[in-house]
């Protein structure tokens, strides 16, 4: 699979990851928010938590699921990106937030969505 391809799968899982949270009343912040430090793919409002959405999509399992390509250096990545995003806002210390995963993921011959909330923690 050339990168074109991987580029317009993971655009169209994080198109996909968005459109299920908002339909569970989450409000888009910003979506591919970048920093020297990384990139958030989604940044949605869930009531008063700001939540940091982590979008994973495999076509394949051959080398482990979605869930697992997301090691300790991508978890402090994010963390890292995530505090620089609440520091501009001026929000670090007055809102709660947390760390979700929307992995999507063929199971049984067909591609499924699965949302882990609280998914990490900013404890490394």
């Amino acid at each position: 699979m050339d990168s074109f391809n991987r580029k317009e799968i993971g655009q169209q899982a994080e198109r996909q990851a968005c459109e299920f949270l908002q339909s569970q009343g989450f409000l888009l912040l910003a979506q591919n928010y970048r920093c020297y430090c990384g990139e958030i793919d989604l940044i949605m409002q869930d009531q008063n938590d700001i939540v940091f959405v982590e979008v994973r999509s495999r076509s394949r399992t051959d080398f482990g699921n979605a869930f697992d390509s997301i090691n300790k250096n991508k978890r402090k990545k994010l963390i890292k990106t995530a505090t620089l995003f609440l520091q501009k806002k001026k929000w670090l210390y007055k809102v709660h937030s947390r760390f979700d995963v929307i992995a999507i993921h063929p199971v049984d011959g067909s591609m499924k969505l699965e949302w882990i909330r609280n998914a990490f923690t900013a404890d490394y």
